[in-house]
C-alpha cells in the first residue's frame, strides 16, 4: 500500500500546514483575543457535534471524566486565549518560535503525571531551548509581553497534551474534543456574562462583541471549519497509516510553515533580527532531536500529542 501511505504522508503535511495557517488568521482577525476564541470554539464545536451525529458516535462518559475532560476544555482555552494574545502584542513568528518550548515543557511534566525517570538527554534539550529562549529575550525586548503569553500558551498546551494523552486510551477522540471545546466555550461565556453584569458592559457581552466585519466572519469559519474540525479529524484518519516517529517530526514543521506564511503574508513586520532566528533555530532543531532520539531509544510513551496546541 505505498501509494495510500504516500497520499496520507502529503496529507499530514497539508493537516500541517493549515494548523501553520492558524496564527496568521489570529493575525487577520481584527477582534481581540477573548471574543476570537469563544466564537473559534463555539462554531468548532457546532461543526464536530455535526459530524459526531453523522458517524452515530457515542456521547456517554463517566462523571468523573466529564469533570476531567470539563478542566481540559477551560485548558485549552485559556491556551488559545495567551497564544492569539501573544500574536496580538508581538506578531506571529515570534509566538511561533516560543510556543515549540511546548515539547520542552512536556518533558518536564512527564516523569511527573507518568510517574518515570527524567531521560538525560530532555535535561541537555531543555537547557539548549532555555538557550534559544534568552538569545530570542535579548535580541527582541520590544517584544516582552508577546513572549511570556507565548510561554504561558506553550506550557498550557503541554498540559493539556498530558491530560489528552490519558482520556485518549478510553474515549472516542472526536468526542474528546466535543465536550473539551464545548466545555471551554461555556466557561468563557459564564465569564463573559459575570463581567457584563458585575464589571463592564464594554468589556462582556455588548453591540460591540456581536458585530463583527464580514471579513472577520469569513476568517472565523476558516478558524473553526477548516483550522479546528476538519484539521482534528483529518489528523486522527492519517494517523492509522503512518507512524508516529513521522507523524511526530512533520508535526514540528507547523511553526516553519506558519513564520514562511507570515514573512510572505505581512513582508516587513515579520521580519525579524539575524539573532532571533539563530534562537529561533535552536528551540526548532531541539525539538525535532528530541522525536530523534525517543524514536532511537524506542522508548513506549502514551501518544500526548495534542490536535489543539493552536
Amino acid at each position: 500500500m505505498p501509494n495510500v501511505k504516500l497520499q496520507n504522508y502529503f496529507h499530514l503535511h497539508f493537516i500541517v500546514f493549515v494548523w501553520g495557517f492558524t496564527a496568521i488568521l489570529g493575525e487577520l482577525i481584527s477582534i481581540e483575543a477573548l471574543p476570537l476564541v469563544w466564537y473559534r470554539m463555539l462554531l468548532a464545536t457546532f461543526f464536530i457535534f455535526i459530524f459526531i451525529k453523522i458517524m452515530k458516535i457515542p456521547l456517554k462518559v463517566s462523571k468523573q471524566s466529564f469533570y476531567v475532560l470539563l478542566f481540559a476544555g477551560a485548558i485549552i482555552a485559556l491556551h488559545w486565549i495567551t497564544f492569539f494574545g501573544a500574536i496580538k502584542v508581538s506578531n506571529v513568528s515570534i509566538t511561533l518560535s516560543v510556543l515549540s518550548t511546548g515539547a520542552f515543557f512536556t518533558s518536564i511534566l512527564e516523569p511527573i503525571f507518568y510517574k518515570r525517570r527524567v531521560i538525560w538527554y530532555e535535561v541537555l534539550f531543555g537547557l539548549l531551548v532555555v538557550t534559544g529562549l534568552y538569545i530570542i529575550f535579548r535580541v527582541e525586548g520590544d517584544y516582552f509581553l508577546g513572549i511570556v503569553y507565548a510561554l504561558i500558551s506553550a506550557f498550557l498546551s503541554a498540559v493539556f497534551s498530558i491530560i489528552n494523552g490519558k482520556l485518549a486510551k478510553e474515549y472516542n477522540p472526536s468526542m474528546i474534543s466535543l465536550y473539551e471545546l464545548g466545555g471551554g466555550v461555556g466557561l468563557i461565556t459564564l465569564y463573559l456574562i459575570a463581567i457584563t453584569i458585575f464589571r463592564d458592559n464594554s468589556s462582556g457581552f455588548s453591540a460591540d462583541f456581536f458585530s463583527l466585519s464580514t471579513m472577520d466572519w469569513v476568517y472565523l469559519l476558516i478558524l473553526s471549519l477548516i483550522c479546528t474540525a476538519y484539521a482534528f479529524i483529518a489528523s486522527v484518519k492519517v494517523m492509522k497509516y503512518l507512524s508516529p516517529y513521522t507523524v511526530m517530526l512533520t508535526i514540528n514543521l507547523e511553526p516553519v510553515y506558519g513564520i514562511f506564511l507570515a514573512f510572505l503574508i505581512f513582508g516587513d513586520a515579520e521580519k525579524m533580527s539575524d539573532s532571533f532566528y539563530y534562537g529561533a533555530a535552536i528551540i526548532l532543531s531541539t525539538v525535532i532531536l528530541n522525536g530523534i532520539f525517543k524514536n532511537s531509544k524506542k522508548l513506549k510513551r502514551p501518544n500526548i500529542k495534542s490536535n489543539y496546541t493552536n
